[in-house]
C-alpha cells in the first residue's frame, strides 16, 4: 500500500511519519517539499498532478492553515488552504480510487452547552478558521471518495510551542497567573492522532463501508484552568523551577483575553462511534500530557 502524507512538518504530520511509516510505503510532502514533491495548499492547481504522479492507495492531509487569529485577516487565502485545496485533493483521490483521510475540528461547532457533540451534530462556526473548516468537510464528503474526517481539538505535541511548554515557562517566571477557565475540551496528544490514524487507515481500506466523519479526542474533559493547573502542579511535585504557588494560578473568563477569533466554548466531542467501529481504547488526556512532561523534561 502507498500512501501520500501532506502536510508532513506540522505537529500532526510529524508524528504521522512514524505511525504510518509501518502501514505501507510513505511519500511525505510539504509545501517546502523539492521540485515533484512540492504540495502547496496556497496553490491547489498543482495537487491533482502530484496525486497522478504518485498514484496513492491512501491520501492522508495533515496540511491546514491553523493561525486561527490570523485566519479573521486572511479570510481568502484561508480558504483556499483548508477547504478548496482538500476539496482538489478529494476529487483527485475519486479519479484513481484512492481514499483520502482528513482532520477537521471543534471549531466547526458553535460552543454552546455542555455535552459533548455527536458527528452528526448541527454546526455553526463562530470565525474564519471554523466555518472554512467546515466547507472542506462538505467538499471532501461531495467528492465521493473513500474517506475518512477526524475532527479533533486542543492538540498539542513535543514539537514546536504548545499551552504544556507555555505554562511551565511562566509558572517559572511569574508569582501569579490567570488562566482561562470557561472553555472546556479534551487535551489530545499528536501522537495519539497520528496512531489513531493508522488504525482508521487499515479499517477504511479493508472495509470502505466505513468511510464518514468521527471524533478523535483522548478521553475526559478539562478547561484551560484545569490544564494548567494539571501541568503545574506535576512539574512543582518533581521539584521543577516553579514560583507561582497554587492559589495564585488563578481562574479567569474568556472574556478576560480578548482575540481576533471567537473561541467555542464547549470543545467536547463525543468518541463513542470512532471506539465502537475500530475497537479503539482512547486513553484519559492526563496520561498524554503526562507522557509528553517526561519527555520535556527528561
Amino acid at each position: 500500500m502507498r500512501i501520500l502524507l501532506l502536510g508532513k512538518n506540522g505537529q500532526v504530520g510529524w508524528e504521522l511519519q512514524r505511525s504510518l511509516a509501518i502501514v505501507g510505503e510513505l511519500v511525505a510532502c510539504d509545501f517546502d517539499s523539492p521540485g515533484d514533491l512540492r504540495a502547496d495548499f496556497s496553490e491547489p492547481e498543482t495537487l491533482a498532478p502530484l496525486v497522478q504522479r504518485i498514484r496513492p492507495d491512501v491520501i492522508v492531509n495533515a496540511a491546514a492553515h491553523t493561525a486561527v487569529d490570523q485566519a479573521e485577516s486572511e479570510p481568502e487565502r484561508t480558504e483556499l488552504i483548508n477547504a478548496t485545496s482538500p476539496g482538489v485533493l478529494a476529487r483527485a483521490a475519486a479519479e484513481i480510487g484512492a481514499a483520502l483521510i482528513h482532520y477537521s475540528t471543534d471549531y466547526i461547532f458553535d460552543g454552546s452547552g455542555t455535552e459533548p457533540r455527536l458527528e452528526d451534530a448541527v454546526t455553526g462556526p463562530l470565525s474564519v478558521y471554523g466555518q472554512t473548516k467546515l466547507d472542506g468537510e462538505e467538499l471532501v464528503r461531495q467528492a465521493g471518495c473513500d474517506h475518512a474526517i477526524l475532527r479533533t481539538s486542543w492538540v498539542y505535541a513535543a514539537r514546536g510551542g504548545n499551552f504544556i511548554r507555555t505554562m511551565l515557562r511562566l509558572a517559572g517566571e511569574r508569582e501569579e497567573l490567570r488562566v482561562i477557565d470557561d472553555q472546556f475540551g479534551a487535551p489530545t496528544g499528536a501522537d495519539l492522532l497520528a496512531d489513531v490514524t493508522a488504525v482508521v487507515l487499515r479499517g477504511l481500506k479493508s472495509d470502505p463501508a466505513v468511510s464518514g466523519t468521527y471524533h478523535c479526542v483522548a478521553a475526559g474533559e478539562t478547561s484551560w484552568h484545569g490544564f494548567a493547573m494539571f501541568v503545574i502542579e506535576w512539574a512543582r511535585a518533581r521539584g521543577l523551577p516553579v514560583s507561582v504557588a497554587s492559589g495564585r494560578i488563578l481562574p479567569v473568563p474568556t472574556s478576560a483575553y480578548p482575540t481576533a477569533a471567537t473561541r467555542p466554548h464547549n470543545s467536547r466531542l463525543d468518541t463513542t462511534k470512532l471506539r465502537q467501529t475500530f475497537g479503539l481504547v482512547l486513553p484519559p488526556w492526563q496520561a498524554g500530557v503526562e507522557r509528553m512532561l517526561k519527555e520535556m523534561t527528561g
